[in-house]
Formats: C-alpha cells, sequence, structure tokens
C-alpha cells in the first residue's frame, strides 16, 4: 500500500514530519516497507538568478555569468542559448551529482575561465524537456527555493505492508484514523452530505445472489465530459504507481486508494437494459478492460444487463461498457462483493487487480451510501453534469457483534497496567462504540474491523496504540540461576559420537528408517509388525532392522556418480519391534575403497579398507561414549550379514556394545555393491554409563611418567585354532601396573612353522613408575608373561 505525504495530510490534520510519521506507524504495528523520498535526490539544486551573462573571451557559443545564491556570488561559464542577465535558473553547485549526465560537478576552468557548477537544464535534471536551454523560473521565483518544490517533487511516497487481517490499512484513510488514534493529529471526517438528484435514475438493478452480492448501489449522471484528471489527480495516482486514464476511471482509482473502496463506472449509454448481478453460467465469457478475455465458469460473480456479462463482480470490468472520451451519461456502481467468492474466482481465472485485492479483505459495508454521495460530488465537480437518484438493491450485510470485556483482563495480558479510562479512550479514537455502564463492557467493533473478534483483539488494540515499547521486559528464568541442560544422556552420546567419527573422516548422512521388506529379512527382521499398512512407496514397506543398507546403498549411489571410497555414517534408531524399548539407538557406518587414494608419500599405504578399519571406528564411537575399551572382548559373533572370518563383536559381560567387519558377500551382492564394503554398528543403549566420582568421571587424571619405557617382543607358536586375542588379555593380566600396552605386529605360517601352527608376534610395552627396572626383574616379568600364555593358550615361545 503506497501514498504520499500530502495524501496523507488531506485526510488527517498533522504537522508531524515525515520521520514522525514514519516511526509513529511502525509503532502501531503498519509496518513501513519503504520509503521514498524524491526531494532527497534533488537537495543540493536551488533557485538562482543570473545577474550578469557576458560573451565567453575565448568561445563564440559560452556565456561568462555571474550567479546569486543564497550564499552569495558565484561565476558559472554556461552554453545554453537562453542564459541571459535577469533570469532565474536552477544551479547544480560543486560536489553535487547530476543525474541526467551521470557527472558530479566540480570547479573547473573551461578554455581559461573558472566555472564553479553549472546551469542546470531540465534534460540534465531528468525532468520533462519544455525548452532547449537551461530551466528559466518565473523571475518572481524567491532565490534558494529548492527544484524539488518548484517541480512538486517534495511528496515523499510511504509504503506499508498490508497484512491480511487489517483490511481498513489498504486505504489512506484507514491509516489516517490510525495516526490520529495514536495522537499525530485529528482525522478529517468525510463529507457525506447526501448530492441532490435531479431525475430519477432509469437503470434498475436485480441481485439474483444475494451471498454473493447482499448490497448494490447505482446511480446515473447525466451531461459528464471525460477527458484528462486535473495535475493534482494525476500526480497523486502517479505517486503510488498507477497510471491516469480519464476523469472518470481515475475518480474511482482515486477512491480504492483513499477510501479502501472500489468503484466502478460504466458508459450508460451502453447498458442494455438493466443491471443483474447473478452467478455466472459455464462457456459465458468477456473482454475485460486489462485488455484480456475471460471465459467464466459455474459459481462466479458477474455483473450483467440484458446482453450477457459486464465484468467480473469486485476484480475487474470489461470493454463493452467501458468509459471513454466520448462517455457523456455515466453509471457509476459502488456494490459489496463477498470476500471468499471474489477470492475464489479471482484464483482461478488468474486476475490481479486493486479491487479485488480490498474486496477479498473485506471491504467496510457501512461507507457504501457515503461512498456513493462523495464519489458523485467528485465526478460532478470534475466532468460537470448532473445526478440522479440513487438505486439500492439489497440489503447491508449484519456484521454488527458485540465483545464482552474486563478492563482487567488487559493488566493480564500485557503484564503492565494501563488504567480503564486510557483503555476506553483508545478503543473510542479508533471507532470502537463501548457500553461501560456495566461491567464486563459491552464492546462493538466498528464496521471497517472485521479482525476484531474477542476480548484479545481488544487488548491488541491497546497495545499497539498505547506503545508496543511500553511492555516492561522480564526475565523468563530467576536472576543468577544456572540453566539446567537439557540434553539427555542419549543426546549426549549422540552429540560426542558424531563429532568423533566426522573428524575421523565419515561424512554424516539422514537415511530412510524404512527399506523394503525382503532385504529388511536379510539384515534380522522377522515381524510382521515391521511392515508398514501405508507406505509412501512400494519398495519402503519396512521398518529398517538396521543402518547398515541404507549407508551401502548410499555408498553404491555415490560410487555410480563418480564419487567412490565411500565413508559414510549415520546416527539413528533401528526398529526391532512396536515397543519403544525394541526401538534403540544406534551409531553405524561404512567404508569402501581405499583409506588413502591420494597419499603422496607412500603409494603401498593406500591399501583398501578391511576390517580393521571398521573395528577402528566402532572402538572410537565407544570411546566417545566414555567406554574405556581396554576391558572389553574381541569375539566371533557377529550376525550372518558380515563376512564370517572378517568380522567380529564387542561384548563388555553378556552385552554386545558392538559389531563390525566385512559385510557379507552375497549382501553386497543384493545392495548392487561390487567391491569391499567394511561397517560397524554401536548400540547405544547397551553402553554402560561411566562410573562417577565425587564431581568428576572414572577418567583418572593424566599422570606423565619420569622413567622411560621400555619394549619386549615376544614370538609364541600356537595352533591355528587360538584367537590371537587371547594373547593380549592374558599378558594384560600378567601386571596390570607395569604392562601398559600389548600389540599384535605379526602372525605367520609357513616355512620354519610346524604344520596345524601359527607363530604369533607381540609387543610388550613395560612403563615403570616407581624406579628403574633391573635385568632380573625384566627377566622375572618376561618368564610370568611366558608361563602365562602357555598355561591359557598352550603356546610354547617360539625359539
Amino acid at each position: 500500500m503506497k501514498f504520499t505525504l500530502s495524501w496523507l495530510k488531506e485526510h488527517l490534520d498533522t504537522t508531524a514530519s515525515l520521520d514522525e510519521v514514519v516511526s509513529t506507524l511502525t509503532a502501531i504495528g503498519l509496518e513501513v516497507e519503504g520509503v521514498h523520498d524524491p526531494a532527497a535526490a534533488f537537495a543540493a539544486f536551488k533557485a538562482v538568478e543570473v545577474m550578469e551573462a557576458v560573451q565567453h573571451p575565448n568561445a563564440d557559443r559560452l556565456r561568462v555569468c555571474q550567479v546569486k545564491t543564497e550564499k552569495g556570488m558565484i561565476q558559472v561559464v554556461c552554453g545554453a542559448p537562453n542564459a541571459r542577465a535577469g533570469m532565474k535558473a536552477i544551479l547544480a553547485p560543486e560536489g553535487s551529482y547530476v543525474p541526467g549526465i551521470d557527472m558530479t560537478m566540480k570547479k573547473t576552468k573551461i578554455r581559461d575561465v573558472e566555472s564553479n557548477g553549472m546551469l542546470a537544464s531540465e534534460r540534465e535534471m531528468s525532468l520533462p524537456e519544455t525548452n532547449d536551454g537551461i530551466i528559466d523560473l518565473p523571475v518572481d521565483t524567491p532565490i534558494g527555493t529548492p527544484l524539488a518544490k518548484i517541480f512538486g517533487l517534495d511528496d515523499p511516497v510511504i509504503e506499508i505492508k498490508v497484512l491480511p487481517n487489517r483490511p481498513d490499512s489498504a486505504g489512506i484513510i484507514g491509516i489516517a484514523r490510525d495516526l490520529a488514534a495514536a495522537g499525530l493529529g485529528k482525522l478529517k471526517t468525510p463529507d457525506t452530505k447526501a448530492v441532490p438528484a435531479a431525475f430519477e435514475t432509469p437503470i434498475k438493478v436485480e441481485l439474483r445472489n444475494t451471498d454473493a452480492c447482499p448490497l448494490f448501489f447505482g446511480r446515473l449522471i447525466k451531461g459528464v465530459k471525460n477527458g484528462p484528471s486535473p495535475d493534482w489527480l494525476q500526480t497523486n495516482l502517479k505517486a503510488v504507481g498507477l497510471r491516469p486514464i480519464s476523469v472518470l476511471v481515475d475518480i474511482t482509482n482515486y477512491f480504492t486508494i483513499a477510501y479502501c473502496r472500489p468503484l466502478h463506472v460504466f458508459d450508460a449509454d451502453k447498458i442494455k437494459g438493466n443491471i443483474h448481478v447473478r452467478y455466472a453460467k459455464a462457456g459465458e465469457s468477456f473482454a475485460a478492460l486489462n485488455d484480456k478475455s475471460y471465459t467464466v465458469s459455474d459459481g462466479m460473480t458477474v455483473v450483467c444487463d440484458d446482453s450477457g456479462v459486464l465484468g467480473l463482480g469486485g476484480i475487474v470490468g470489461g470493454t463493452s461498457t467501458g468509459v471513454g472520451d466520448g462517455t457523456v451519461n455515466v453509471y457509476l456502481e459502488c456494490a459489496y462483493f463477498d470476500p471468499m467468492k471474489t477470492a475464489r474466482t479471482g484464483r482461478d481465472l488468474d486476475v490481479l487487480s486493486d479491487a479485488r485485492y480490498r474486496f477479498e479483505r473485506g471491504i467496510d459495508a457501512e461507507f457504501m451510501p457515503g461512498a456513493v454521495e462523495l464519489a458523485t460530488r467528485m465526478i460532478v465537480d470534475l466532468c460537470g453534469g448532473e445526478a440522479g437518484s440513487v438505486i439500492k438493491a439489497g440489503e447491508l450485510p449484519k456484521w454488527q457483534r458485540q465483545i464482552s470485556y474486563t478492563p482487567d483482563f488487559c493488566t493480564k495480558m500485557l503484564g503492565y497496567d494501563t488504567p480503564a479510562s486510557e483503555q476506553a479512550d483508545i478503543l473510542k479514537r479508533l471507532g470502537f462504540v463501548i457500553d461501560d455502564k456495566k461491567q464486563p463492557w459491552q464492546v462493538t467493533p466498528p464496521s471497517w474491523r472485521p479482525d476484531i473478534e474477542g476480548p484479545a483483539d481488544l487488548v491488541e488494540e491497546v497495545a499497539r496504540i498505547n506503545g508496543f515499547d511500553k511492555i516492561p521486559s522480564v526475565s523468563v528464568t530467576k536472576d543468577g540461576s544456572v540453566a539446567k541442560t537439557a540434553e539427555t544422556p542419549r543426546l549426549s552420546r549422540v552429540r560426542k559420537i558424531r563429532a568423533s567419527l566426522a573428524a575421523s573422516g565419515l561424512r554424516e548422512c539422514v537415511t530412510w528408517s524404512f527399506m523394503p521388506s525382503a532385504l529388511a529379512a536379510r539384515f534380522g527382521a522377522n515381524d510382521d509388525h515391521l511392515k508398514l499398512s501405508n507406505p509412501i512407496s512400494a519398495d519402503l514397506d519396512c521398518m529398517r532392522p538396521s543402518i547398515l543398507p541404507n549407508l551401502v546403498q548410499a555408498a553404491v549411489s555415490n560410487s555410480n556418480r563418480g564419487h567412490g571410497a565411500a565413508a559414510l555414517f549415520e546416527v539413528g534408531p533401528i526398529f526391532r519391534g512396536t515397543n519403544p524399548d525394541q526401538q534403540p539407538f544406534v551409531a553405524a557406518g561404512v567404508r569402501a575403497g581405499s583409506n588413502n587414494p591420494r597419499h603422496w608419500a607412500s603409494p603401498e599405504a593406500a591399501r583398501t579398507v578391511d576390517a580393521y578399519d571398521a573395528k577402528a571406528d566402532a572402538l572410537r564411537a565407544l570411546q566417545a561414549c566414555g567406554l574405556v575399551a581396554t576391558g572389553a572382548q574381541i569375539l566371533r559373533e557377529a550376525p550372518a550379514y558380515y563376512h564370517p572370518g572378517r568380522s567380529g563383536a564387542i561384548r563388555l559381560g553378556k552385552d554386545v556394545v558392538a559389531y563390525f567387519g566385512e559385510l557379507h558377500p552375497s549382501v553386497l551382492k543384493a545392495l548392487n555393491a561390487d567391491e569391499r564394503i567394511v561397517g560397524f554398528e554401536v548400540f547405544l543403549e547397551s553402553v554402560p554409563e561411566p562410573k562417577k566420582k565425587g564431581n568428576g568421571t572414572a577418567l583418572p587424571q593424566v599422570q606423565l611418567p619420569v622413567f622411560q619405557p621400555l619394549r619386549r617382543d615376544f614370538a609364541f607358536t600356537a595352533k591355528l585354532d587360538v584367537d590371537a586375542d587371547q594373547f593380549v588379555k592374558t599378558i594384560k593380566l600378567v601386571d596390570r601396573d607395569l604392562i601398559v600396552d600389548v600389540s599384535i605386529f605379526d602372525i605367520y605360517t609357513g616355512k620354519g612353522v610346524e604344520p596345524g601352527t601359527k607363530s604369533v608376534a607381540l609387543a610388550v610395552t613395560l612403563q615403570p613408575k616407581e624406579k628403574t627396572l633391573t635385568d632380573a626383574e625384566i627377566e622375572a616379568l618376561s618368564k610370568k608373561i611366558i608361563e602365562a600364555v602357555a598355561a591359557k593358550t598352550g603356546a610354547t615361545l617360539r625359539s
């Protein structure tokens, strides 16, 4: 909604500045979207008087002018043919930007003669040209008068956002009413005194569907003279982006913007018979005033005469009865059209118009009789002629409603006290009628406010006019208190695992919680309750029992598009049943291809991922949960969808906390994967919470040793069926204090090792804490290690 400051002041008696108007509009909830002040671009250009204009000594077509400004005399070199002594002109001073030539003025010399600025032409000021020289002002123009004021460019244009619940703000009078209520001036009430009828209007109106159009006013005005609008009317319309057409059409546009009251004018001599407002019949068509033709359908509201459709009610008129330069008799329409039906018709036919914009939001029906008289007077004043009687068809739609309101409710809603008398004063200034003789008050909203429905709406009116800035700031928490975290232990684990896995090079995915039932069966789903009764897709008919299939499919899809070496993870629920305790959270991930495809230093390091990569990822996720992995058991217990010889489980006591390993070739084939893919699954609910000690956790404080560690290597010969992990666990238990690390660095079978056996080489790291170990102490510990391994695994030290 656009309007100029001067247009606003036609309805609001105020001395407020532009800044005051804009700030008040924002304060009362009429959001200002923009302000365009054309005077700002011309602020530097003002009227001056040329006191002397003599021939330039070095140029035949130039004159040296002595110019009197409001600040004193300056010299300007001018080449315009009409530059002369005694004239009033416009000066573009030094430092000003001239829009017509895209140049900033600066002091210079022209043919060795100093020039300070420029005497401007209309072209250089981007104004309509009326002569070939510089601007020639009337001689009585005072020196220093701004160019914007001289040419009527000093009227700022304000644009506000019209909210769907505020149809009254789509008219300038509604905006003026709010500003007056906020104390920025006094509302000017329009004079709606009846224009005397000189004759009886012969064109009658019939409403065949009163639910679509409950009320219609019509009036014939004879002997008008149509033509261009007066300058003031054209200026107002141009300022808000409307193109002046003719005085009759411009008057209807003026009422649309000024009063939020769309009108329509017919050339009365082109109307066949009487006016009928009815529902359209499918197949009817007409040519509209927006240069388009429309075919209407059943249920659309149309205005017709005896010959057919003349226009769409509340949206757009037709060319068949449009006014033109030859119009002598005009028929004025002022009607009320149903908002919902108007909006539906406009959407169906894709017609946008200023009339539709207002009718579909709701028009002030009470203003219709007054609008007819105001428009009639304006037509007669500008076009001449004489008015006939007013034809009324239908009845005013019922809009009256009363709201029970207690002033104390305002304090409860806003949190601060507003006296009842002040509330009543604000509401009355906004047009509300209040019966406050008893409690609660009975409040009747004005006809232009269809959005007011209950007590809370009345409180909002008081708050916005009184000032939203007066609502006190109140802390929602106690001062000085420390808020408790809203993060649950599971969410904390999820966050930490995500950060840890992402830091290790895995990329997080979010996949469907569904998958094909045939694929779900491969991953352990055997419960019909997991099948969806209404799946979003035929191939997503089962809740996922594992996240791995979705991640593998994502990796395959990426590889098919040229993005190999997948490293993906997801943290989310899996589904083993319909109960909440059967839907645990799992952190799962997959890797495929090379673990380091661009390893420049050592090509051998760019190996294909294997089960140990998945094991490292699983242990990393467990560590993020606060689990010390040294106490975990690594066992051969992976499900069937893992490779039987290249997978494992991580167990704590009786609970499996993770699976890891290479996925089974048959599973990969079913998923269309043609390369090795390893994966892991960590079950968050199975990982125990870290034990608390006082205010800290079970993790001990870091104590850096003062003695140098030492390493001893052992090679044992054992049977092939002995798990290598048994060596690690056995050796760690020999001395928990001294032995800080045990790692396997070689497993060998072949020449030099008896058939049916293998050689297992381990590195044992000893860390003295109290003193340096003697050779005897080291040998004694080595003997214990050898004996413990022999007792537990049957292995012997390799000679």
